[in-house]
């Protein structure tokens, strides 16, 4: 039989989906499964990685129900980014894992850029000083839980657990590897000097790859459990954010990757490890190159608090677009209420997990929909200030492709390209971290002659919502009013 299709396998941070897809990027068949989060302290969320195990082997066996498993050519696993397992030497945990949202380690930060210096701990890493990379968690436990890290055989990210499981091979893709804080974004290695800081060794991390690269072949043992055929390539991709920008072919110069998620993230690719405050410099889903991340922490998440606190919750399956209609009717700047969308902290430019939201300007003249306008509006023009940085660096950005449960909203995606000046269009695909995956998969299957072919090919998108060059002014005069109206240390970059 002909193998047609590719599986990717998105673990992310609260649940599994495994899509086949064809060589022109088109979803055949799926399976899904739910990943629990637990909070045993307030700060502090953690999961079983026998839950991730469990959620990929029943997504694995539903999609294995739904196709015959013999055409499919190969695997790859996009994964949720710095969350980190805690492996004996057996392969099972010597704790729960600790996942990206866990705000343990706030001091930990301040004491590290004091012991290794806050221009090397970016410079290296790429990332600028934040508690959310590995390595500051990794920290905690070694000052606070000494005998945790030394009963650890291995710190494994999601990619590597699930590879390991899958392969019996423990390895972490670049991308998968990257988001840890560890990994030297210029050698592609693992940072000597961070790891001897913490008191660990290369050997209790996982054996790194490039993306689209042979991990293993899934063992007798997993195929049992997954319903994979036995001896099928595991190709290595990685991280979900990288996964997604490569999933709408945007690892490549001119174009802006806008995932309007749970976080709000704009990525650009660059030639160059760019190192600047106003993004995260990360390593491409490509392999060449890397990937400039500006990050808003609460994104959507913002938007569904605010509904849920004031608009009366989400139960009303119409309450967005009602707000939506609201909001469209009032002009730019929300006649005069502007917001400071830090509610869960402040990524770049200021890296402050202390900063918070506020809602400034009221009067007895507006209603929820100039708060609802007000919220977009705020975050549109973040986002908009870190790809206008990328620009001023000399890259050079064409068009921005959207995606996430964001990109549905005409009103939202017109105030992209309206503050921006660039075309937006929204990517055909709902599912572009697994997409992503897939086109690894391809890749690692001899399917196309390189990454960036295999994204051109199954990657689809919209006609595009283009810019009104008339309102670009007011957008610029709202920009200056709207930062001016944060506290004085978030005023300026």
């Amino acid at each position: 039989m002909t193998k047609d299709l590719v599986i990717g396998l998105d673990s992310s941070t609260q649940s599994t989906k495994a899509i086949a897809w064809t060589a022109k990027g088109e979803p055949v068949a799926e399976g899904r499964a739910s990943i629990p989060l637990s909070q045993p302290q307030p700060g502090w969320v953690e999961q079983d990685i026998e839950d991730w195990w469990s959620a990929a082997c029943s997504a694995l066996r539903q999609l294995a129900g739904e196709l015959d498993m013999s055409r499919v050519a190969a695997l790859a696993i996009s994964n949720q980014r710095e969350t980190v397992a805690f492996v004996d030497a057996n392969g099972n945990a010597v704790r729960p894992a600790v996942v990206w949202l866990d705000e343990r380690a706030r001091h930990e930060v301040e004491l590290l850029c004091e012991e290794i210096g806050q221009d090397t701990l970016h410079g290296v890493s790429g990332k600028p000083v934040d508690i959310i990379p590995v390595i500051y968690k990794l920290s905690w436990f070694r000052r606070n839980q000494p005998d945790i890290m030394d009963r650890t055989a291995r710190f494994a990210d999601v990619h590597c657990f699930l590879s390991g499981r899958l392969t019996g091979n423990w390895t972490s893709s670049w991308t998968s590897a990257d988001p840890f804080g560890v990994l030297d974004i210029q050698s592609m290695t693992w940072s000597g000097n961070f790891l001897n800081h913490l008191g660990i060794h290369t050997g209790q991390l996982g054996t790194l790859a490039r993306p689209g690269t042979l991990v293993g072949k899934i063992t007798p043992e997993a195929s049992v459990q997954t319903g994979l055929p036995a001896g099928l390539p595991l190709i290595a991709a990685g991280g979900d954010g990288q996964c997604a920008g490569l999933g709408v072919n945007a690892a490549r110069e001119g174009v802006v990757y806008l995932n309007l998620g749970t976080a709000l993230v704009s990525g650009a690719w660059a030639p160059d490890p760019m190192i600047s405050l106003n993004w995260r410099t990360m390593t491409s889903p490509t392999g060449n190159g890397y990937f400039l991340e500006g990050c808003q922490r609460a994104g959507a998440f913002l938007l569904n608090w605010f509904v849920d606190t004031f608009a009366g919750g989400r139960d009303d399956p119409s309450v967005f677009s009602k707000l939506e209609a609201k909001a469209a009717q009032i002009p730019i700047g929300s006649e005069g209420v502007t917001v400071c969308p830090y509610l869960t902290g402040c990524m770049d430019p200021h890296w402050d997990t202390g900063a918070r939201a506020s809602f400034n300007g009221l009067s007895p003249n507006h209603g929820l929909g100039h708060l609802y306008r007000a919220v977009l509006e705020a975050m549109t023009l973040e986002s908009a200030r870190a790809i206008s940085s990328m620009k001023e660096s000399g890259l050079k950005i064409e068009k921005i492709v959207a995606v996430g449960g964001g990109g549905n909203s005409a009103l939202w995606t017109r105030m992209f390209a309206d503050s921006t000046g660039l075309p937006v269009h929204i990517s055909r695909s709902l599912e572009a971290s697994s997409l992503g995956a897939a086109m690894s998969a391809a890749y690692g299957a001899g399917w196309f002659q390189t990454l960036d072919e295999a994204a051109a090919e199954m990657s689809e998108e919209s006609a595009p919502v283009m810019p009104d060059p008339g309102v670009f002014q007011a957008w610029r005069n709202l920009s200056d009013r709207q930062f001016a109206s944060y506290r004085p240390e978030y005023r300026n970059v």
